[in-house]
C-alpha cells in the first residue's frame, strides 16, 4: 500500500515547518510537500493602526531579520508622504540594511548549514550541529559568531538596539551617525573582511565535495528575480539591496523584463494560496500558476548582475559565474553566493562610510501624508521584500499586503523537495542521510517562516479547546 514519511519538525531553520513525502505502492517517491504550519497573520491585525507606525510594528515582524522590515516598510511610507528622503539617510539606511544581510548569511551558513558542509549530508546527527562544530571546528565556529556579532553591532551603534530598532522612520532615520561611531564602525570591518575570505577560500575548497547535492539541491529551470542597479557608466547591472528597479531573468539568462517600478509589482506578480501551508504562493502572473515559478535570495541577485561594485566581491563573483555557462540554478550555491554577498556588504559599508556627507545632520524629510498608498521593495537576506499599504484620510491602514523572500520562494522550495526525495529517498532502506538531504535543500534557501505566514483567503483553520488532562472540549473547522 502507498505510504508516507513525515519529517516533523524541519530542523535548523527559523518557524515551524514539516515535509510530507509520499511514496507510491511499490516505495518509490511520488510526492514531496513542504508545510509550513505556524500562522501570523500581520496583514490583517495592522489594519487601523497609524502609518507612521508601520516601520516599529512590522519590524515585530520577526526577530531574526527586523531591520529588512523597517526598511521596506519606511520605503512604503515614505511613498505614502510623497517625500524626498535626504541622500544621508538613504545612505544610513543603507549601511544597516548590509549589516543586517551580514549577520543572517552569517547566521544561515555557519550556525544552520556549515554542519552539513563541515560533517557530510550523512554525518551522525548527534555531532552535526552547531555544538559537534564547536567542538571540532573551533576557528569556523568563533568566525561566525564574530561575523554575526560584528553586524549586531553596526545595527545597535546606528539604531541604539540590535533587535527592533526604531531608528528608521518614514521619512529617512532618527538621528545622524556621529563621528564616533563612524570611527567605531570602520574599525570593526578588517575582521570581517578577513573572515569573509577566509570562508569563501575555505568553501571553494570542499565544493567539489558536494557534485552530486550540487546537480540535485534544488536544481531545475525557473525565473529568477531581484533588485538591480545601474553601474556608474549605465551599462552593467549591479548588486542592489536597498533600492533600484526590479528585473526577472529567465533559466538561459534573457531578461524577460527589466525596470520595472516596485510599484507595478502587482502587474507581474500574483499570490496562490494552498490548502495544505499557511505560506502563500506567488507566481509570475505570464506564466500563470504554478508554472510561473521564481527564485529570489542571493542566488538570484548574483545571476540577475554583471557586477557587485566592490573590489573583492566582483572577483568572488566572476568565478561565481564562470561556474556554469548561464545563470546557475542550482539551490545548493546559494551557500556560495551568501558568502559572496557578505564580503561585498563589508566592503560596501567602508565605501558609505567614507562618502562626504555620511556625518550630514539632514537625515529627515518631515510631511504629512500626501498619498493614500505606498509600495516600498528592497532585499532582505533571504530575497526581495515587498510592504504595500494603503491608509484612510486619518493616515490609519485600511488594507496591507506584504509578500516576503520565503513566500516568493515557496513554489521553488517545494520543487526542491521533490527532487532531492525523488532522488535519494529509498523507502525500501531509508537512512537518516537521505532524509537530512531532504531538510538540507530547504536550508539553502533559508526560509524565515514567522515572517512568511501572512495568508490571503480563506484558508483551512483548526482550532481545539483542550482540557487540563488532554480531552477535546470543544472545536471549530474553516475549509
Amino acid at each position: 500500500m502507498a505510504k508516507q514519511i513525515i519529517i516533523d519538525p524541519v530542523t535548523r531553520i527559523e518557524g515551524h515547518s514539516k515535509i510530507t513525502i509520499k511514496l507510491d505502492d511499490m516505495g518509490a517517491v511520488q510526492d514531496a510537500r513542504f508545510h509550513v504550519t505556524q500562522f501570523r497573520g500581520f496583514e490583517k491585525f495592522c489594519e487601523g493602526r497609524p502609518f507612521s507606525e508601520m516601520p516599529s510594528l512590522t519590524g515585530r515582524t520577526c526577530g531574526i531579520c527586523p531591520v529588512s522590515h523597517l526598511m521596506a516598510s519606511a520605503k512604503a511610507c515614505d511613498e505614502i508622504l510623497a517625500v524626498e528622503i535626504p541622500t544621508t539617510a538613504v545612505k544610513l539606511r543603507s549601511i544597516m540594511n548590509l549589516a543586517q544581510i551580514i549577520q543572517s548569511h552569517a547566521l544561515s551558513f555557519f550556525h544552520l548549514s556549515s554542519p552539513d558542509l563541515l560533517f557530510g549530508m550523512d554525518g551522525d546527527p548527534a555531532t552535526r550541529h552547531i555544538l559537534g562544530v564547536v567542538e571540532k571546528y573551533p576557528t569556523l565556529a568563533v568566525d561566525g559568531v564574530m561575523l554575526r556579532k560584528i553586524g549586531q553591532e553596526i545595527i545597535e551603534l546606528l539604531g541604539g538596539k540590535r533587535i527592533h530598532p526604531a531608528w528608521v522612520v518614514p521619512g529617512g532615520v532618527s538621528s545622524p551617525l556621529t563621528p564616533a561611531d563612524r570611527e567605531i564602525i570602520l574599525n570593526k570591518l578588517p575582521e570581517a573582511r578577513a573572515i569573509c575570505e577566509r570562508t569563501l577560500s575555505w568553501f571553494k575548497g570542499v565544493l567539489d565535495q558536494f557534485k552530486d547535492e550540487v546537480n540535485t539541491f534544488g536544481n531545475f529551470p525557473s525565473l529568477f528575480m531581484s533588485l538591480v542597479s545601474p553601474s556608474e557608466d549605465g551599462k552593467l547591472a549591479k548588486l542592489e539591496h536597498y533600492d533600484g528597479k526590479l528585473r526577472f531573468m529567465d533559466a538561459d539568462g534573457k531578461i524577460v523584463v527589466d525596470q520595472i517600478n516596485p510599484n507595478r509589482y502587482m502587474d507581474y506578480i500574483d499570490e496562490a494560496v494552498e490548502p495544505d501551508t499557511y505560506l502563500k504562493s506567488p507566481y509570475f502572473k505570464q506564466l500563470g500558476y504554478p508554472d510561473g515559478i521564481y527564485r529570489v535570495g542571493p542566488l538570484a541577485r548574483l545571476n540577475l548582475i554583471d557586477v557587485c561594485g566592490t573590489p573583492k566581491a566582483d572577483q568572488e563573483l566572476s568565478e561565481f559565474h564562470a561556474l556554469s555557462s548561464g545563470p546557475n540554478l542550482s539551490s545548493f550555491q546559494q551557500h556560495y553566493a551568501r558568502l559572496i554577498e557578505m564580503l561585498y556588504g563589508v566592503e560596501r559599508i567602508e565605501e558609505l562610510l567614507n562618502e562626504a556627507d555620511i556625518l550630514d545632520k539632514r537625515v529627515r524629510a518631515f510631511a504629512k501624508p500626501n498619498r493614500s498608498e505606498g509600495v516600498g521593495v528592497s532585499e532582505a537576506p533571504r530575497g526581495t521584500l515587498m510592504h504595500h499599504y494603503k491608509i484612510d484620510d486619518n493616515g490609519l491602514i485600511t488594507w496591507v499586503n506584504m509578500i516576503i523572500a520565503t513566500g516568493h520562494n515557496n513554489l521553488a522550495m517545494n520543487k526542491s523537495v521533490k527532487q532531492v526525495a525523488q532522488y535519494y529517498v529509498k523507502a525500501s532502506h531509508l537512512q537518516q542521510g537521505m532524509l537530512n538531504r531532504v531538510e538540507a535543500v530547504i536550508r539553502t534557501f533559508d526560509p524565515c517562516l514567522s515572517c512568511s505566514t501572512h495568508a490571503m483567503g480563506q484558508m483551512p483553520l483548526l482550532v481545539q479547546l483542550l482540557g487540563p488532562c488532554g480531552e477535546l472540549l470543544d472545536e471549530v473547522k474553516r475549509g
